[in-house]
């Protein structure tokens, strides 16, 4: 009793550290921010302009993303072909390939040079110019269309297929389908799927700095950093970050209390099956095609040009890989501990200590990596050089923003444990030592091995604390990739990408085969 006294106790004690680490973390920074910042009025007409475009582009990327997710998840619920799990799977690449690889794929088939333009010039047409708003919209849709697609795709297969059954029997027009079955699920659906992306969009750094720029094209990460970087003006870029942390904020806010999707109504858990998808196979063939050709060209247009430059690759191409590896891993253990620590430590509480932990994660989502270096720079900067913390506080960042994504596969699997489990262990008498060998753990590798692979692929294609911390002689492979870019050295850009998403994909494969190797029940 005392032994289990004490691991209830020690459990508790790690879980209150995480969350008050994670408070000072994400609200502390946001507070020195604000502290140092000038305040609203100090913001000037390109500051406003930078906010507005932010609110703008969020806005109207997650609202075109769903626009297109809507017509492909439906085609691919209501259609079954060869190679439809394999393109299922695809939709989930985007999500774990560094950013900076997708925008290098976009300028490539969109860009002035790419091959869009190329059939262009050749008709006789102008080129082609994504830089500025039309980019940054498109680099965000192309991210973001497959994860929306994913999560409403489940939606549409967790539709009872009796409901289906019924409709077809009674010979309902299409228009009947969508009113009385697919409409009420897009309700309930649309509006989380619409805030994560309008969420992801407001903290999109990279795609700003890539494609983005300019007074009209100018997000509010992009003017903290430029704050930084070019002007050194602490006081605007505090400023600046307190905006982005409020808005950031209200967002994550709002995505929290929006209610999971839910299907209304019992069924016999038959696998979907659409009788009427004969009739709309070409218009589903359509939407299919095109978000396959969107998703596969730009990434095949990297790997065709990296491949045939990968000796040309620069010097410093090793120590790149090194020191974006060290990050990726040290940032894989932080995020899993803290995980791990929050989630066996409120798993087995009430849904409200639950929602406590998950909150508290999604403040790293809230401040943005931009908002807590900022804070984290003007702690520092008076006491010690910033730019010698640049690898520890860039790997503390993204281990708190791959936090959310850990607890979410994490904490359900945790509860459900203790919750079949948690009687036969105290009718045994089960040591902690024996539960956690026996029971728990082969239960929790397979998350355990997805939640690892997902951070550390998530830390390999980061840019945004090491830009404001890194000094010119500190490479990771994202910012050498984009500093070729910005020297217009596309060709060891593109090898330089190849490396990159070979050690991501790489290092997401270890981890989640490592996880489903060991796992219990294969």
């Amino acid at each position: 009793m005392a032994e289990r006294t004490l691991a209830i106790m020690l459990r508790s004690v790690l879980g209150g550290a995480v969350l008050i680490a994670l408070l000072i973390f994400s609200l502390g920074t946001a507070l020195v921010v604000g502290l140092h910042g000038r305040g609203l009025g100090a913001l000037n007409n390109a500051d406003w302009s930078a906010i507005k475009f932010t609110l703008w582009q969020a806005s109207l990327s997650a609202s075109l993303s769903i626009a297109m997710a809507i017509p492909v998840a439906r085609a691919l619920a209501r259609q079954s072909f060869p190679g439809r799990q394999a393109l299922i799977t695809l939709l989930g690449a985007p999500f774990i390939l560094p950013v900076i690889v997708g925008v290098l794929g976009l300028l490539a088939v969109f860009g002035r040079a790419g091959w869009i333009s190329a059939a262009l010039d050749w008709a006789g047409f102008a080129n082609l110019s994504i830089y500025g708003a039309p980019g940054v919209i498109l680099a965000h849709v192309f991210f973001n269309l497959p994860l929306v697609t994913r999560l409403l795709l489940q939606a549409w297969m967790a539709i009872p297929a009796e409901r289906f059954r019924v409709a077809e029997s009674l010979g309902a027009a299409p228009w009947a389908y969508f009113r009385l079955i697919e409409g009420p699920m897009l309700r309930s659906t649309v509006p989380g799927a619409f805030l994560l992306v309008f969420l992801l969009c407001l903290t999109s750094f990279v795609v700003a700095l890539a494609v983005g720029g300019g007074p009209r094209a100018t997000t509010i990460e992009l003017a903290i950093y430029q704050a930084f970087r070019l002007d050194f003006d602490l006081g605007k870029a505090a400023s600046l970050a307190l905006v982005q942390f409020l808005i950031c904020g209200t967002a994550s806010l709002l995505a929290f209390l929006v209610p999971l999707p839910q299907t209304n109504g019992l069924g016999l858990d038959r696998v979907l099956q659409r009788l009427d998808g004969r009739r709309h196979r070409l218009w589903d063939g359509f939407w299919i095609s095109i978000a396959v050709a969107f998703l596969v060209l730009p990434l095949g247009a990297v790997l065709f040009r990296g491949l045939r430059h990968l000796l040309e690759l620069p010097p410093q191409i090793l120590a790149a890989s090194v020191t974006s590896l060290t990050i990726a891993i040290i940032s894989t253990a932080l995020c899993l501990a803290m995980a791990l620590s929050l989630s066996l430590a409120f798993a087995r509480r009430g849904a409200l200590a639950r929602s406590l932990a998950e909150a508290t994660g999604i403040l790293g989502l809230a401040s943005s990596p931009l908002v807590v270096g900022t804070g984290l720079f003007v702690l520092i900067f008076p006491y010690a050089q910033p730019m010698a913390f640049a690898l520890p506080i860039t790997a503390s960042v993204n281990a708190m923003m791959a936090l959310p994504f850990a607890l979410r596969v994490l904490m359900p699997a945790v509860q459900e444990t203790y919750g079949d489990y948690l009687h036969l262990r105290m009718s045994l008498g089960m040591g902690r030592w024996i539960w956690a060998k026996r029971i728990l753990g082969p239960r929790l590798r397979r998350p355990i091995g997805f939640s690892a692979g997902l951070a550390a692929a998530l830390s390999m294609g980061d840019i945004g604390v090491i830009a404001l911390f890194a000094d010119p002689d500190l490479q990771t492979l994202p910012l050498m990739l984009y500093r070729l870019m910005g020297a217009y050295r596309m060709d060891q850009a593109a090898a330089t990408a190849v490396v990159l998403v070979v050690q991501s994909l790489f290092l997401f494969w270890m981890f989640d085969r490592g996880g489903r190797r060991h796992a219990a029940f294969g």
